[in-house]
């Protein structure tokens, strides 16, 4: 059992290793230690980026346990619920009626906003027939397009078309350097304050009747769960766009392999996000190098046949 926490933490040192040497201008492992260009880079650049990657991966695939938790299913994600089109309705919101507010109200109304999305979806999940399971990522879907072209329709009158599309298209880090990415390690920080309450949204996930009988208050619960959610998708939206599938397909590994011991499992997620974010990061920057191709698009590939392999590949408990 041990060898594999060993084995993953390894592999994600390794990737971080990479993403800090990969890029078009070539440096030494020594160029930390020394003066001039090189450490400029590799300071506002390569490292801030790199952590940016780290705690947008580790984020989202913590806010994907949470929110499979609130709805009781896993085929849901916050890419999946209406979240992250509710974050940008706000901000274009905010955009067009305060252009010139600081970046802190932007944050606010972008988390409000997704905060209402996300409640929005759980009021349909709750009126869904509880047999029909699959109904509940296909409301998410519906709710999502619909959001989303809300969002584009008001663009399009306003003539910010472009300027939405670097929310609502695929996620890149191209444009992170030091100054433009802090916004991230608030989103870390909702990811943390999910693992002190894991236990409470173990209890909610075997459902309200058995949550309220074992003395929980599942309100409560649920407003700190859609907390979670919503801070983290507005904070990756504002910061680098939507990113998909992370917190989808990484809480269904862990749970094939750790199962359901949330207070467990939610380092491992949140480190295997933090690592198949980097690997398709590292991807994108690789293929045309110096060119890159978006995360956001290699991960709708490589998420998709992810999904693809655990809808049919049995469950397996080890």
């Amino acid at each position: 059992m041990t060898a594999r926490p060993l084995a993953a933490g390894l592999v994600l040192a390794l990737l971080v290793l990479a993403s800090l040497g990969l890029g078009a201008a070539q440096i030494g492992p020594g160029a930390a230690a020394g003066e001039g260009w090189t450490t400029l880079v590799l300071m506002e650049s390569r490292l801030p980026r790199t952590l940016a990657v780290l705690l947008t991966g580790a984020a989202l695939a913590v806010a994907g346990v949470v929110i499979q938790s609130l709805v009781r299913n896993r085929f849901v994600g916050p890419d999946t619920a209406g979240t992250g089109e509710s974050a940008a309705l706000g901000l274009l919101a905010i955009t067009l009626l305060a252009p010139g507010a600081p970046i802190w109200v932007k944050m606010v109304v972008a988390s409000l906003s997704a905060m209402a999305g996300t409640a929005l979806f759980l009021q349909i999940v709750r009126r869904l027939p509880v047999r029909e399971v699959m109904l509940v990522p296909i409301a998410g879907l519906v709710l999502s397009g619909i959001i989303g072209a809300v969002v584009t329709w008001i663009a399009w009158e306003a003539d910010l078309l472009q300027f939405v599309g670097t929310w609502l298209m695929s996620g890149e880090f191209s444009g992170v350097i030091a100054g433009r990415y802090e916004l991230l390690w608030i989103a870390g920080a909702a990811a943390g304050l999910a693992w002190f309450a894991a236990d409470r949204f173990a209890i909610l996930s075997l459902g309200d009747q058995v949550a309220t009988g074992l003395g929980l208050s599942t309100r409560g619960v649920m407003r700190l769960g859609m907390v979670v959610v919503s801070v983290v998708s507005a904070m990756v939206v504002t910061t680098v766009g939507m990113i998909p599938f992370v917190g989808l397909v990484v809480p269904n590994i862990v749970a094939r392999v750790m199962g359901d011991n949330l207070r467990a499992s939610i380092p491992v997620v949140a480190a295997g996000g933090a690592g198949l974010l980097l690997a398709c990061d590292l991807v994108g920057r690789i293929v045309r190098h110096p060119y890159e191709i978006p995360v956001g698009t290699i991960l709708g590939v490589v998420g998709s046949v992810i999904f693809l392999w655990l809808l049919y590949r049995p469950a397996v408990r080890g």
